[in-house]
């Protein structure tokens, strides 16, 4: 079995962060695995995929050169004949199923997005058809597809896109005298909903310690946030890209993720992983992860009175976190462990040599 493993990008996050840890489980299953990246955005996947021993082809073109991007992986296909194409994420799915389609190569299509434009929605259910399987990435995914794509339960199977590691760092617990920081990952993309957690930072009652928050991310929103902070009197830190992203969260007392919508969200799992409570938007998969009072609290999306009124009642009890983080922990390496991410990619790959 050799899989084209086709993506958007090797941008340093998001669906491209993974898949060293799946390709894993698809090479134990028998598989060679080869990727395919229609642009590059910043390439910080790259590293990552090649100290797992992947080969990464990258294409040389943008976001929006469709054509020339279907012209690029269907010369790719026919000259390296994979048996199976494998994708990921919107783009990558509409042109590995045309080209899977035209090249006679049975297609596996990975569903990440929580949220689809209305022109892609309809794409992808038309398409539908063409890919053999379709794999959620979440509970939340996995029940969309099925909802907005109309894919088959015969064809609709589910495999978490987090793999827990019961030996990543532990966050030291918060101790009285110290400012509670909090923190975050991700791109400085309005998606992320950061200009929401600044306005709900401003709406913190005033009798309250100031916490230190600080975000591990870059991207276009960076000056916007920056001048949305200092016209509301709030200090954050912008700490930019993170290149240990688990040392970062071990420096912290509690996550917060204020997205806007988010597929399983990789970050906030991470977060529970090292032993942080999270508070955050009612979106994707974190209503499913977060146990509501235990590990963590949720918040309606783009509502910086909620999030405001979320952070206050942890921030007036502080001893609450350690306890909090130790169960979300518990619940993340239960759920996502590493014996359920290999069997759930194995019994994947069984299905696939049946195509």
């Amino acid at each position: 079995m050799r899989i084209a493993y086709v993506i958007n990008s090797v941008e340093g996050g998001g669906a491209a962060l993974p898949v060293p840890s799946i390709a894993e489980v698809l090479r134990e299953g028998g598989a060679d695995v080869r990727i395919y990246a229609l642009t590059r955005r910043d390439g910080r996947a790259i590293a990552p995929m090649e100290a797992a021993g992947l080969e990464v082809i990258v294409r040389d073109g943008g976001e929006k050169d469709h054509l020339a991007a279907l012209g690029w992986l269907d010369r790719r296909i026919a000259q390296d004949r994979p048996t199976h194409i494998w994708t990921s994420l919107t783009r990558a799915t509409l042109l590995g199923q045309l080209v899977g389609l035209r090249q006679r190569v049975p297609v596996v299509s990975w569903q990440h997005a929580a949220y689809l434009k209305p022109a892609n929605r309809r794409l992808l259910r038309l398409l539908q058809p063409l890919s053999r399987l379709w794999v959620g990435d979440s509970d939340a995914v996995t029940r969309l597809t099925a909802e907005r794509l109309k894919v088959p339960p015969r064809r609709l199977v589910q495999w978490p896109i987090f793999r827990a590691d019961a030996h990543a760092p532990v966050a030291h617990p918060w101790r009285p005298g110290e400012p509670v920081r909090i923190g975050s990952l991700g791109r400085l993309h309005t998606v992320k909903g950061y200009d929401v957690l600044i306005d709900a930072l401003a709406r913190l009652p005033t009798d309250l310690p100031r916490p230190e928050v600080v975000i591990a991310g870059e991207g276009a929103e960076r000056a916007a946030l920056e001048q949305r902070a200092q016209a509301a009197g709030v200090a954050i830190g912008l700490a930019g890209y993170s290149n240990d992203p688990r040392a970062f969260l071990a420096g912290l007392h509690l996550y917060a993720q204020p997205s806007r919508s988010e597929g399983l969200c990789v970050a906030v799992h991470e977060a529970m992983q090292a032993g942080l409570p999270i508070i955050a938007s009612a979106v994707g998969q974190l209503p499913y992860s977060i146990t509501e009072g235990r590990d963590g609290l949720t918040v309606p999306p783009g509502d910086p009175v909620a999030l405001a009124e979320a952070l206050a009642s942890l921030l007036r009890q502080p001893e609450r976190l350690a306890n909090m983080g130790a169960q979300a922990r518990i619940d993340v390496l239960d759920r996502f462990s590493s014996d359920r991410f290999r069997a759930a990619g194995l019994a994947i790959v069984e299905r696939m040599r049946g195509f």
